[in-house]
């Protein structure tokens, strides 16, 4: 019973529906690959744990595409694809920034401390189209791998529950001991190694299994945490406009990121 009201309380938190009105929302994991650049990133923390089976946080290879969000008056956040993962739903992401399509379109819903949330042409959570231009959406394909961390990127979805346009980047919060305590008398379970990766870069465990993660910011990750603390009306739609002035595809020049905790903080995984 707590499993289902927590679910229930997820999805009337996250999914938008098209009859009350409320916006939609998605879920979206962690491996940090060894080389020159996990050197670098761990002379700026110590903290590491084991991070084996998570995708979240590897690195793209040299010359991988990646989509670049630039959010108006904070700057850009770059976005690792997992086409190996979720092909269809990391392809109509990235269909949808080649076509310019997020160009100029709000995040019209932010709550500190859980997700922010755009991508809806209409900005108020009610819209959105998938990449090959239909209204219907498609089906979502939610990996074992990926895990709602902070930095997850995943698809808002609305009753139907199929993927369109509209996404959620994780802000969340660091669970501590007794949310996993109560997690798991919900009936969730966790890896020893999520678990611990949780209370280190924190996110939103519990919509695990529920939407599907197709992206992790790797990089810029400090701007969403500033833009989720913009005043927000009763709706949690900004007051002031949070805006994608673009979206772009490049390729990954392989510049070392700076991992961020929900707290801010950096952060190394392991390169196990």
């Amino acid at each position: 019973m707590r499993k289902h009201m927590m679910r229930r309380t997820a999805a009337g938190l996250l999914c938008a529906s098209l009859l009350c009105g409320m916006s939609a929302c998605g879920k979206k994991e962690v491996i940090l690959d060894s080389g020159a650049a996990a050197n670098e990133l761990a002379e700026q923390s110590t903290a590491q744990v084991s991070t084996a089976g998570i995708a979240n946080f590897g690195l793209p290879q040299v010359g991988d595409p990646i989509v670049v969000l630039t959010i108006r008056d904070y700057g850009d956040v770059k976005i690792r694809l997992f086409p190996e993962k979720t092909e269809k739903g990391a392809e109509n992401f990235r269909m949808l920034a080649e076509s310019g399509f997020y160009d100029e379109l709000i995040f019209h819903r932010v709550v500190d401390g859980f997700v922010i949330q755009g991508g809806d042409p209409k900005g108020n959570g009610q819209g959105g189209v998938d990449a090959w231009g239909s209204e219907e959406g498609f089906s979502q394909t939610i990996s074992p791998d990926l895990y709602h961390v902070t930095g997850a990127v995943a698809y808002a979805i609305g009753p139907d529950k199929l993927n369109k346009s509209q996404f959620y980047i994780v802000t969340g919060t660091i669970p501590t001991a007794d949310d996993f305590k109560a997690y798991r008398d919900a009936g969730y379970s966790f890896s020893p190694e999520a678990e611990a990766l949780y209370q280190q870069v924190g996110g939103v465990p519990y919509l695990d299994g529920g939407y599907e993660i197709f992206g992790q910011v790797f990089d810029g990750m400090e701007y969403v945490l500033a833009a989720q603390k913009t005043e927000v009306d009763s709706a949690s739609k900004p007051l002031k406009p949070v805006v994608i002035e673009k979206a772009v595809v490049t390729a990954y020049d392989g510049t070392p990121p700076a991992w961020l905790t929900a707290e801010g903080k950096p952060f190394v995984p392991s390169a196990d």
